[in-house]
This record gives C-alpha cells, sequence and structure tokens, in this order.
C-alpha cells in the first residue's frame, strides 16, 4: 500500500513533459547571476567589471554568516555588476557575464578518483559548500549547513521525489536519465551520517521512475525506493516524514529533532557532482510548461540564463500568457518580466492562460463548510486564521498556530467561496514575525544580563 499523509488534495497534474527527455539548452550570449540564491546572507562579489572569469569560477562569496558561493556559469568577461529586483521580489546585486564562446572550465574542476569509502564527513561538507549548493526543491537552504546541523542527530535520511506540483517533472527525468549519480550521492551522505539504510520516496504516478532505481540498485538493500500516495502536498518534509515513520513534526522543529534528514533529488545528484568531479552548481533542470508554451520541455540551463531563452527554445508562445510563475502553479512566484534569470531555486517557469487563474470574486465569501480545514496537511482552521487575519487580530491568529502554516495552498485551491486564504494567513505571519523580532531586538543581551546581577 502506497504511504500518504492526512489531509492534502487531489489536482490535475499536467504532468506533459514526464515523456520529454532533458535538453540542454544552447549556452546563451549572456548570463545574470544574482548574488542571492539562497536562505540566508546574500554574496559580496569577488569580481569586478573587466574580470576575465571562468567556467566554475566563483565570482561571489558569504563573508559571514549563513549562505552559498555563486560561480560563472560560462567563460568570458565582467560586463556589469548592478543592483536588481529578483524573481522573489528582493532587491539584490547580480553580475553579469558576457560569453566568450570557449565554455572554458576552471582547471580545479576535475575527477578526483576517489570512491564513497573514501570521503569524510568534513570533506563531504567543504566540497558541498564550495560548490554553492542548496536546496534544489525550492527551499534552497544551503545544504552543507543542513548536513553538518544533521551530524550526529540523524538516524534516517530520505530522498524527497515526491515533485508533487502539477506540471513539474524535472526531478522525474532526472531519476530515469541519472539514477546511478542519484543513488551513489545518496549512499555518500548514508556514509556521512553512520546511516545504514537508505530511502528514496517516489508518488506512485513515476512508477516508471520506481522500476529505473530498482533495476539500477539490483541486489543492494541498502537502499529501499519507497512508493507514496500521489497527493499534494507530498513533497513538504512534514508530510513525507509522517507518510513514512508515522511521526509528525511539531512547529518550530526540525527534520533532525525527529531523527530525519530530508534532501531533494537533485540536490542528492549534485552533491554526488561535488565531491567526486569537482563541479559546482552552475546549471539546473527546468520544466518549461503551461498551456501557452508550443512545445513544452525540460531543459537543462546554465544558472543566470533569462528564462526567455527558455521559452524561445520551445518554439515560443502559442497564445499570450495570461500569467508567467517561477515554480510550480500553487507555491511559485508570478513574474513581471520574462528577462529574469534562471536561479539555483528554480525548477520551472510555467506559462499560463486565463483559464489556470483562479480569481477570487468580489466581495468573496466564506461558506463555513469546513473544506479548507479537512485538506490542511498541517491540522489548522485556515478559515477562522483568515477571518481574524482580515480583522487585524493578529493575537488570536498567532494562538490559532498562523506561523505553523506552510503556505501549500491546498485550502485557497478547495474553497469554494474564492476566500484568498494563504494571502490573508501571511499577512499575518508577515505582522507575528515583526512582533517576535521586534520583541527579541528589545530583549536584554546575555552581556547586559551579567552587568545586571553585579
Amino acid at each position: 500500500m502506497a504511504h500518504t499523509f492526512r489531509g492534502g488534495v487531489h489536482m490535475n497534474e499536467y504532468k506533459i513533459t514526464a515523456s520529454k527527455p532533458i535538453e540542454k539548452l544552447p549556452v546563451p550570449e549572456t548570463v545574470v547571476v544574482p548574488l542571492s540564491q539562497h536562505i540566508g546572507a546574500p554574496c559580496t562579489a569577488t569580481v569586478k567589471v573587466g574580470d576575465t572569469v571562468d567556467k566554475g569560477q566563483i565570482i561571489g562569496v558569504v563573508e559571514k554568516g549563513l549562505g552559498c558561493p555563486v560561480h560563472a556559469s560560462v567563460s568570458g568577461k565582467v560586463s556589469k555588476i548592478e543592483t536588481v529586483i529578483t524573481p522573489s521580489g528582493r532587491k539584490v546585486e547580480q553580475i553579469v557575464i558576457e560569453n566568450d564562446g570557449e565554455e572554458r572550465l576552471l582547471a580545479d574542476i576535475r575527477h578526483n578518483g576517489k570512491s564513497i569509502e573514501d570521503i569524510t564527513a568534513e570533506e563531504c561538507i567543504e566540497a558541498v559548500r564550495l560548490a554553492g549548493i542548496s536546496g534544489m526543491g525550492g527551499a534552497t537552504f544551503p545544504t552543507y549547513a543542513k548536513i553538518s546541523s544533521a551530524l550526529g542527530k540523524a538516524k534516517h535520511i530520505i530522498i524527497n521525489s515526491a515533485e508533487c506540483e502539477p506540471f513539474i517533472t524535472a526531478n522525474h527525468r532526472l531519476m530515469l536519465e541519472e539514477p546511478k549519480k542519484i543513488i551513489d550521492g545518496l549512499k555518500l551522505l548514508m556514509r556521512v551520517f553512520g546511516i545504514e539504510k537508505g530511502v528514496i520516496a517516489i508518488e506512485d504516478n513515476k512508477m516508471d521512475a520506481v522500476e529505473m532505481l530498482r533495476k539500477t540498485l539490483g541486489d543492494d538493500t541498502s537502499v529501499e525506493v519507497t512508493v507514496m500516495k500521489t497527493k499534494y502536498p507530498q513533497g513538504d518534509e512534514r508530510q513525507i516524514i509522517y507518510a513514512l515513520t508515522g511521526v509528525e513534526l511539531k512547529s518550530g522543529k526540525l527534520p533532525a529533532d525527529v531523527g530525519c534528514v530530508i534532501f531533494n533529488s537533485e540536490t542528492c545528484y549534485n552533491v554526488y557532482r561535488a565531491v567526486f568531479e569537482g563541479m559546482p552548481l552552475i546549471e539546473r533542470i527546468v520544466t518549461v510548461s503551461g498551456n501557452c508554451v508550443k512545445e513544452p520541455k525540460n531543459i537543462l540551463a546554465p544558472i543566470g540564463t533569462s528564462i526567455s531563452k527558455l521559452i524561445d527554445f520551445c518554439g515560443g508562445f502559442t497564445e499570450a500568457p495570461e500569467k508567467i510563475v517561477l515554480g510550480g502553479p500553487m507555491m511559485g512566484f508570478a513574474q513581471w518580466d520574462i528577462n529574469v534569470p534562471v536561479t539555483k531555486g528554480t525548477n520551472a517557469v510555467l506559462a499560463l492562460s486565463e483559464s489556470f487563474n483562479k480569481k477570487a470574486s468580489t466581495p468573496y465569501a466564506c461558506l463555513h463548510c469546513g473544506k479548507c480545514v479537512s485538506v490542511c496537511p498541517m491540522h489548522l482552521m485556515p478559515l477562522y486564521l483568515a477571518q481574524h487575519a482580515q480583522n487585524k487580530d493578529f493575537e488570536t491568529c498567532e494562538k490559532y498556530n498562523a506561523l505553523s502554516c506552510v503556505e501549500c495552498g491546498s485550502c485557497a485551491y478547495i474553497c469554494p467561496g474564492n476566500v484568498p486564504l494563504v494571502q490573508l494567513i501571511r499577512l499575518a505571519k508577515g505582522v507575528i514575525n515583526d512582533k517576535r523580532r521586534a520583541q527579541a531586538a528589545q530583549a536584554p543581551k546575555p552581556e547586559e544580563k551579567k552587568e545586571e546581577k553585579k
């Protein structure tokens, strides 16, 4: 029987690119590399205008705190360093590189000839850090930090291959085309954590990937390929932990707190490449789809490529889209500029017509049907959270655990009254977090408390 969780929704999958092999995008003439593509502090440029760079060369580093370095995805010359608005709406600096067409790879990038047994935890963490790998399922948390924080705590390692949002098939294709490197990346991580059994979790709408991985494993029983029921948001770490272990991850806790560590399958693949091939994260697989795209595809694109180039590679639009989304239709970001670049967190580009754009009625109305409560994977009461947020009663929102909302959108998807539940809950979360930050800033520091005691 397929594993699953309580709540969630079944929706049209639109996995129209599941049978489309990954195609390599022709190298663009220019790439634009943002200096912040991860959770944590933004990078500081290590190059200046006029510098010549090699493909794979570090061009930005985080000087202090959590973060990932960024690399040149082509060889060429730095033509500009400027401040822009990123696809997620933040102001960051970006480095513009004019491609020289030589595809000159940094000399340090080469296979090290080592086996999994030769690699220590420290070597793995440092290689992953230098490669600039961040979670490729969309969260973009620095992978080296996740590995470090879970050492000594993790007893279960899970490779999350749910890919539960509609349209997206990038991980699906990777499992079909590079199963060995995903498995070896998992085995490397198992060695780092001292875990003898690993799990690759896949939804039951990808049985060809299940069969491919099991065939690649052969008689190897150290890795189990587990099938989960297809349901959104199966890929959320809390839901996948519950589906596989029966353990509920409480609000404010991390997977390591319940003995689990979870990696996306493309992240796992790139961990392998970083440690054994010395290859930094300079490209990623992007599903380009939607009913306005002439020929939907899965594309391997250099980071920093304009999404307009990806759309052109798919034959352009069949009609003017109502909305362009980076990521999935449930948790992605609508875009105002077709020239924004592919980043480490870009797993899809969707061009959708008006028929896919569920617009709220004005005025919208809660019917008190309770459907949002039945589908909430976090077991919250979205209708009441939204109501209190609308009334600016944020204290009650906090009391009702608004911060536990993962903003998956299941409630808004199922709502027959078209209430903008996620937007209202997100408003409440922002106010609550601002209040907590202000309280933390006003709280006495440890040094001040010591002085008071004296």
